[in-house]
């Protein structure tokens, strides 16, 4: 499988001056190459690169690689854009949003990424050094930083382009890595059951809670703290605002990258597959108004033999936050149930908070009428995709 792994440029200001104009003068190519494209209507990159490969290369000063990947990306962009115009992702066709898209030429941002292949760019893992070429020229060690884990990974597996990209002053590489896969479980001895909730990121039916609290105290003041700042406008909040701009993102992804993979962890130590609630048709059924609709979770749909994949009663209501106490019902949140009654019978082992609760154990939630308390920390689906990847082991 693909798996791509970031590294941390740290260039001296002369390499950082190659690298910024560099960057620069092949964004600016290709938003001018994406205007020849649309003015012609000419969106393949054969035919494309008879009417801009020369002018590209002597009006940019673009080797004859660097040109190519120019022209090969405002291809990629155009296609990318037919298949989310032709999907709906940018509205019904003659709205307002489709024709803003369609409409006009894509234009590339002057810190966009822009690939590197073999050829302008050379590793040397050992040295944690890379040889890079820039309009300037070749310019030669220039130090990147990743942890050993990055190290190995790009010495056995890296294959392909690498992206360079500028972002918020620091410079990274993203390599592309063919990392082979573990062969897959077709006979499972059982199964793990999994619910993707909001107080709780992660409820598996062995009784173990991932509530992620961590970020959702830290969420509600991240986001008083940015409304602060908007509203006082001034250049120092300003500063503030660009500098703490990523770290809720990246937060949430760290936690959810730890979550997913203890997930899969416990699957694959027990010989055991993933089955996933059925969750087909939440975003129609579902309708929050903010904060609830910022901490909406994309939920994946899972289930098959043995086990099928259990309904979704009362979807982004409160009652799935804070579970029910109706007589005759158990007590504990309503994701602790639908484990529970999904698979297998959930085991005696208390619930404990891990990945972002530092292994401390947690009581079942108190009912509080319809207050509607936490945030889901999982506005995207990063937990999501190892888990389908696990799952399907038993698919066949």
């Amino acid at each position: 499988m693909k798996l791509v792994v970031q590294v941390k440029l740290l260039p001296t200001p002369v390499q950082a001056a190659a690298l910024e104009a560099t960057l620069h003068a092949c964004n600016e190519a290709a938003t001018w190459v994406s205007e020849t494209a649309f003015e012609r209507g000419e969106f393949k990159n054969f035919a494309l690169r008879m009417h801009t490969y020369d002018a590209v290369k002597s009006r940019w000063g673009l080797g004859a690689q660097a040109a190519q990947h120019v022209i090969k990306k405002t291809c990629d962009a155009y296609a990318t854009l037919k298949a989310n115009l032709r999907a709906g992702n940018l509205g019904r066709s003659g709205s307002r949003r489709y024709r803003r898209a369609a409409e006009k030429p894509i234009a590339f941002r002057p810190q966009g990424a822009q690939p590197y292949d073999d050829r302008m760019l050379s590793w040397q893992i050992p040295d944690r050094t890379v040889s890079i070429w820039t309009t300037s020229g070749r310019v030669k060690n220039v130090a990147f930083t990743a942890s050993p884990e990055q190290l190995a990974t790009l010495a056995l597996y890296r294959k392909g382009e690498s992206d360079l990209l500028e972002r918020d002053g620091r410079w990274f590489l993203n390599a592309t890595c063919e990392v082979p896969e573990a062969p897959l479980n077709t006979d499972p001895v059982d199964f793990l059951g999994i619910d993707l909730g909001i107080v709780n990121i992660a409820t598996t039916s062995d009784g173990e809670i991932m509530a992620g609290r961590e970020l959702n105290r830290t969420r509600p003041r991240e986001r008083s703290l940015r409304a602060k700042l908007q509203k006082k406008n001034t250049p120092s909040a300003k500063r503030r605002l660009k500098k703490r701009r990523h770290n809720g993102a990246r937060r949430a992804r760290d936690i959810n990258h730890k979550i997913a993979k203890h997930v899969v962890a416990e699957a694959g130590g027990t010989g055991r597959g993933i089955a996933l609630e059925d969750l087909t048709g939440i975003r129609e059924r579902v309708r929050l108004r903010k904060p609830g609709g910022t901490s909406h979770a994309l939920k994946a749909v899972g289930g098959g033999p043995p086990t099928p994949p259990a309904p979704a009663p009362n979807a982004g209501t409160s009652t799935e936050r804070t579970g029910s106490h109706r007589p005759g019902s158990r007590a504990g949140t309503a994701d602790s149930l639908i484990t529970q009654t999904a698979t297998a019978p959930a085991t005696s082992a208390p619930a404990r908070g891990s990945c972002g609760d530092a292994g401390r154990r947690q009581r079942p939630l108190p009912h509080p009428g319809n207050t509607r308390i936490g945030l889901d920390a999982n506005p995207a689906s990063h937990p999501v995709m190892p888990v389908v990847q696990a799952r399907r082991s038993s698919d066949g």
